[in-house]
């Protein structure tokens, strides 16, 4: 599967048509916010929330309205600029999960939606997992969610997260906590640290 790199250099339009798709949904009256509800039920009011791999900000900017403390991180430049423009209540940052260092932290919550973790580089995958744990709070939660066929079973990503230090505490097969299956072609994980 391409990484998000990979996309951007093959097409540089790639990002503006991404942030367009979501606005084009939004204007349908698509709910584009449904991760981010379950985050908001799964807070404490104010709370400290990373959304890891923010994009334009929709999900991050609907916690951030809700009156959460909300930073975001993507390595998009171009996204990180809409978000910004769009959500002023939240701080989003350009960053490398890979790579650099998460900002601020401890989180009680941090999100990862939108496929981001099969979107990173192979090699990047457990050093991201161990740089969001690391700014984990002690009793956080990091939700994950993915689906599959995107090179990045969800056995890899599993024992990938047992080895950045977390364990599973829930597991799920959409947004809305449908149960998981073995024949289940999305994944919604629930961790904590191990």
């Amino acid at each position: 599967m391409p990484t998000w790199n990979d996309l951007i250099s093959n097409n540089p339009a790639h990002s503006q048509n991404y942030a367009e798709r979501w606005d084009r949904f939004e204007n349908q009256g698509e709910d584009i916010v449904g991760e981010a509800r379950l985050i908001d039920a799964m807070a404490s009011r104010g709370a400290k929330i990373l959304d890891a791999g923010c994009g334009q900000g929709r999900i991050g900017g609907y916690l951030a309205q809700a009156g959460h403390d909300v930073t975001g991180i993507d390595l998009d430049p171009y996204l990180v600029e809409i978000a910004r423009a769009k959500y002023p209540e939240a701080v989003f940052v350009v960053g490398d999960l890979s790579a650099d260092e998460m900002p601020g932290g401890p989180y009680e919550l941090i999100v990862s939606a939108g496929n981001v973790v099969a979107f990173l580089e192979e090699d990047g995958r457990l050093p991201a997992l161990k740089a969001l744990a690391r700014v984990l709070d002690r009793n956080g939660r990091l939700v994950i969610g993915f689906g599959s066929g995107r090179g990045y079973t969800f056995e890899e990503f599993l024992a990938d997260a047992h080895s950045a230090g977390l364990r599973e505490q829930n597991r799920y097969s959409s947004w809305d906590l449908q149960p998981f299956s073995e024949d289940s072609t999305f994944l919604v994980s629930v961790l904590v640290h191990a």
